[in-house]
């Protein structure tokens, strides 16, 4: 039986208490004003008053409601994989928005996540009538609370936490019209970045490269596999090897994949630094100083040399995900240029081959 709003609205606000407390130290939080909600889930902000009728780009308007069914971009991969700069190209776009990473979303969904797989508590939640139904609408609320009102309104909402895509298959039944986009990077370099830059990684040891590549490698195939299971339809992988090589080729593949039009601003989004409806930064952000600058390079091969040689002996069986994504785990470095397709399924239905450049000669 279908709960009524207040309830949907209420349990939402608990969740939205329960995730301040335990992973912001905040000690009060604020509902949502009734009069923000309309129907069951949808969530509306006055956005018409402000640009009344008002299109960017002449292409899409600003939507007035937000709810199950809209269109959201998630991006995400193993931290260090290059999801910042993903994130940046597309906020260069006129008719997006992603802005920067919440840290609350991913949090709240392994709380979900917890919950799912516990049986007892599972027992306790349906005891108190809480169901998958009401859960399932009081996260979808404080997702769309959340993505919606943390940055300028746009046409086209996106969230960039790295974890997030951890829940990929729930999300994808939260929100059946949202799209995903997983980036994939050599395990190495993600590991060396993580190590080189202290970039603190919630169960991952930066003292080891041996634990951080078993890591990786147990994260790459979580989101990996979700994504397959989502289809090329929803999700498309994307590696930043392909995206600084070949920006261009990359970008354009992705927004007939999210069905965007071409703009050249997402190949020049440090020209859109801190400008309106531009690309925010946030100082905290370990990638801010890199995406700074414009798409580059000079990280493809700054781990090579800097493994431990038992490691590089090892490395097949510590991360065996490099093999399957197309990898070699035994080149140092590989021929990016050069990457094979994932092994497993219909994978190469997602990924989209890298071609080598033109000799300018």
């Amino acid at each position: 039986m279908m709960r009524k709003p207040q309830n949907i609205l209420l349990l939402a606000c608990v969740v939205i208490s329960s995730v301040t407390i335990f992973y912001l130290g905040l000690s009060t939080m604020e509902c949502p004003s009734r009069g923000r909600w309309h129907g069951s889930q949808a969530r509306r902000y006055a956005w018409a008053s402000q640009n009344p009728g008002q299109n960017q780009s002449g292409a899409a308007a600003i939507p007035l409601e937000y709810d199950e069914n809209t269109p959201l971009i998630f991006v995400g991969g193993v931290p260090r994989s290059g999801t910042t700069l993903m994130r940046a190209m597309l906020d260069a776009h006129p008719l997006v928005r992603c802005g920067e990473e919440t840290r609350v979303i991913p949090r709240l969904l392994a709380m979900h996540s917890t919950w799912s797989r516990s049986a007892r508590e599972r027992m306790r939640l349906e005891e108190a009538g809480v169901t998958d139904e009401v859960l399932d609408a009081a996260v979808r609320a404080f997702l769309l609370e959340v993505i919606v009102g943390h940055g300028e309104p746009a046409p086209r909402l996106c969230n960039k936490d790295p974890f997030t895509l951890k829940s990929l298959a729930y999300l994808s039944r939260l929100f059946p019209r949202a799209k995903f986009v997983l980036m994939l990077r050599d395990g190495r370099a993600t590991v060396h970045s993580m190590i080189s830059r202290r970039v603190t990684i919630t169960g991952f040891d930066l003292s080891s490269y041996r634990d951080c590549l078993v890591k990786w490698s147990r994260a790459a195939e979580s989101m990996y596999e979700q994504c397959r299971e989502a289809g090329r339809e929803r999700c498309m992988l994307l590696r930043y090897e392909q995206l600084v090589l070949e920006p261009q080729l990359a970008m354009q593949k992705l927004l007939r994949f999210l069905d965007l039009p071409w703009d050249t601003a997402v190949l020049h989004h440090e020209e859109l630094i801190g400008k309106a409806g531009g690309v925010s930064l946030s100082k905290t952000e370990r990638s801010t100083d890199q995406v700074m600058n414009p798409v580059n390079t000079e990280a493809l091969v700054k781990w090579v040399g800097k493994i431990p040689a038992d490691v590089v002996k090892d490395m097949a069986d510590i991360a065996p995900m490099l093999s399957r994504l197309g990898y070699d785990p035994q080149a140092n470095p590989p021929d990016y240029t050069k990457l094979q397709e994932p092994s497993h399924g219909n994978s190469s239905l997602l990924l989209h081959r890298i071609v080598e450049s033109p000799d300018p000669s």
